[in-house]
Formats: structure tokens, sequence, C-alpha cells
């Protein structure tokens, strides 16, 4: 009994440490954010009087209407994304389509590096005379987001009853009005998790907009990284904005944690 309670105290530990590993960078952030530029460069300050120059500073520079664009690109992304995916997630389930090579065949953009990517991307932005506008941002993202979104729902459809499917034919339904009205709705939670999965993914992109919309059109990493100036860094402003940033990707992940540990294992191969 005594052996089980220290195993669990230094459980409890471990998991304390590893949250203020995790969570310090981001602490060291926002303490940053609310301090002037003299105050930055004592690492030793602990207590100061914050001050919300930086804040003003960041929402005068245009970040929001950058996050307004990531947005835009994100939104687009994963609508394309979750009806394509879903498709093709159920195709995959329930018949098996293109056996195992298929299924991991799909996720070669993840382990090619992004620099392989980009160059075909831009030199059709250029041809179509898109560049440093949305469009082609939108088709890289799909390159990464769609065969995650794909991934992520095949173990959810596969986890439907071939029953209930069968059943709707049975009464009449056709094969799409099946996967319509009876398949669809039982993968829903699935694929809500996996749309804001999407989204995350598309939302911390930087590599792609950099090159491809580096300029008017440019995207919420690329804005921050504009805060890296030839004068220096502005460490406090640049704080505020990733703050910016990351706040609405920990929001997400903080509701969708279980269907996402789900999706990533549903999608691998069973026997």
């Amino acid at each position: 009994m005594r052996r089980v309670s220290a195993l669990a105290v230094a459980r409890i530990a471990l998991l304390w440490a590893a949250a203020i590993f995790v969570l310090f960078p981001l602490i060291w952030i926002a303490l940053a954010s609310f301090k002037t530029p003299g105050q930055l460069n004592d690492p030793n300050l602990v207590l100061f009087s914050p001050t919300f120059e930086s804040w003003q500073n960041v929402l005068s520079s245009g970040i929001l209407d950058a996050a307004g664009r990531s947005a835009i690109v994100g939104l687009t992304t994963v609508a394309i994304s979750v009806v394509v995916g879903s498709m093709g997630a159920y195709v995959i389930a329930k018949y098996r389509a293109g056996g195992t090579a298929t299924r991991f065949g799909m996720l070669a953009a993840q382990v090619l590096p992004p620099a392989v990517l980009v160059f075909p991307f831009l030199t059709m932005a250029y041809a179509l005379r898109l560049n440093d506008t949305l469009v082609p941002v939108i088709f890289a993202h799909l390159s990464f987001v769609l065969p995650v979104v794909t991934w992520f729902l095949i173990g959810f459809f596969e986890a439907v009853p071939r029953s209930l499917e069968e059943q709707a034919r049975v009464d009449g339904f056709s094969r799409f009005g099946a996967f319509w009205r009876v398949v669809l709705p039982q993968v829903l939670p699935g694929i809500g998790a996996a749309a804001i999965f999407g989204f995350t993914l598309s939302w911390n992109d930087m590599f792609y907009g950099l090159i491809l919309a580096p300029g008017k059109a440019a995207i919420l990493p690329v804005a921050i990284a504009g805060f890296n100036t030839f004068r220096g860094v502005q460490l406090g402003s640049m704080s505020a904005a990733i703050l910016i940033a990351v706040i609405p990707v920990v929001i997400a992940s903080f509701f969708i944690q279980r269907k996402l540990v789900q999706g990533i294992s549903g999608g691998a191969v069973k026997s």
C-alpha cells in the first residue's frame, strides 16, 4: 500500500514537472507582453508594473487583419478537406479501397519536406498571377490538411456498424442516401474534431505563407515574424502577437483532446 502511494506521488510530481516545463514558455511570453523594452532587458525582473504599450502597438499594426486572413485560409481549407476527406475515409473504411498502400500513401506529404512541395505551388501561382494572394496558400495547406483529415476519419467510419447501412438500404435508401442520412450522423463528433485539428494545422503554418504570400496577403504567422525588424526583435509586441495566435489553438485543443487521440489511433491499419 505504501509502495503504491509512493508511486502515485511520484506520478503526480512528474506530471506537475511536465506541466511546468510545457507552460513556462507561455507564461514567460504572457509576462513579456506586459513589460516595457527596458524591463525586457532584465531577465531577473519578477515584479513590475504592467503596461499595455506592446498590445497597443500590436493592435495598431494590422495583426488582426492578418489573423482574419489566417481564419479565411483555415476555414476554407477545412471546409474542402472535411467534404472530400469524409467521402474518401468512408470508401477506404468500408470498402478497403486501395488497401494498406493508400492508407500510408496519403501521408506522403507529411513525410516530404515542405520545401519540396512549395516550388510547384509558387510556379503555378506566378503562372496564374495569383502570387501574394490567399489562393495558393489554401492549395498548399490542402496538401497536408486533407490527408490528415482523411486519415483522422477512417477510424470513426470503421467504428460505425455495417448493419446500420444495410438496414438503411433495406428501408429503401440509395447508397449515397444511406451514407448521408445514416452513416454520416454517427461520425459527426469525429468530423468536428477533425475540422478543429485541421484548422489548427493550417493556422500554425508559416512556411507556405512566407513563400507564397509574404506581402499584402500575409497570414498571421508571417505577420508575427514581421516584428523581427532591422532594429532588432520587438520582444514585447511579438509576445503579444504570439498570444493572439496561441489562445485559439489552446482553446481548440482543450475541446478535442479525447477525439484527437481516438482519431490519430483509429487511422492505423486494423487486423
